[in-house]
């Protein structure tokens, strides 16, 4: 029998970025890809990220966490994920304030209110190397990228942030002019981006308010994704276009994000929903998965 039959699920989200946690704290299973495809195929538990909490691995954190995207790659953040992660720790009794670890570092996590969590999600990394890009680029704030959008403006010269995964924002006029399911694809696996990229589209409003959506590397278009939120905040901020505090709008709802000036990390704040729990049916395992 599969190790993940009956074990226990949580179905969440994060301004509809659809999250299933998985706490196998205790236990020495770790989540293959395959098994990562199978839940992601299973009746209802579709998933933008599948969150597994494992135990601790460096000191002062309460948790490791290997974050899954639906085609069984892995990520090393997600911010809407993350936070779901930290409702699932404090109704297991955690405090208020905690650390948890993920492949991209440590983040501390906050109760701001039952449903409602701020993730330290760190300094963000903006040499080009670092996001990384496969060819030197002098001004990560508009790098040599172009594409033709149909009837819409070309999309050119994005900014690129690394949020413990790549990001690249494109600042246009009108993210309604453009068909982002048709452009995300390729703009992902642009070979500029050798670690592939996600793909954002983000409308300033005002230095306090930006729109955006976003197309995620291995997932596709989703109604929210936490760390774009962020590396779009700081594009923008780099670029004139905004304050370092903003409300950031995307298809699923607002988050509250904020570059701090002293250390220069990136604070998310925003709401979580529990959907529905359950345990693992082990058929779902038994059936190849797309």
């Amino acid at each position: 029998m599969d190790p993940l039959a009956g074990r226990r699920f949580a179905r969440m989200n994060g301004l509809g970025n659809e999250i299933v946690t998985l706490d196998l704290r205790g236990t020495d299973i770790a989540v293959t890809p395959q098994q990562a495809r199978a839940i992601h195929a299973a009746d209802r538990l579709a998933y933008d990220q599948l969150m597994v909490i494992h135990d601790p691995v460096s000191a002062g954190t309460l948790a490791y966490v290997r974050i899954f995207n639906n085609d069984g790659t892995e990520s090393g953040a997600c911010g809407n994920g993350t936070r779901c992660v930290a409702w699932i720790m404090t109704r297991g009794g955690a405090p208020d304030r905690f650390l948890i670890e993920t492949k991209a570092g440590l983040l501390e996590c906050a109760r701001e209110s039952e449903w409602s969590f701020t993730v330290d999600m760190g300094a963000p990394r903006l040499d080009w190397r670092d996001i990384p890009l496969s060819r030197e680029q002098s001004d990560t704030t508009a790098i040599d990228l172009h594409r033709d959008a149909g009837s819409a403006p070309a999309l050119h010269g994005p900014a690129v942030v690394n949020m413990g995964n790549p990001h690249a924002v494109f600042f246009v006029a009108d993210i309604e002019a453009y068909d982002l399911a048709a452009l995300g694809p390729g703009l992902e696996t642009d070979p500029i981006f050798p670690q592939k990229a996600n793909i954002t589209l983000a409308q300033s409003l005002s230095p306090d308010h930006i729109r955006m959506k976003v197309w995620e590397r291995g997932v596709g278009l989703t109604r929210a994704c936490g760390t774009a939120a962020c590396a779009t905040l700081v594009a923008a901020a780099r670029r004139g276009l905004s304050d370092r505090k903003a409300r950031i709008t995307l298809p699923g709802g607002d988050l509250l994000i904020e570059w701090r000036q002293g250390d220069g990390h990136v604070m998310m704040t925003g709401p979580v929903e529990l959907e529905f729990e359950g345990d693992f049916d082990g058929a779902i395992f038994a059936r190849p998965a797309a």
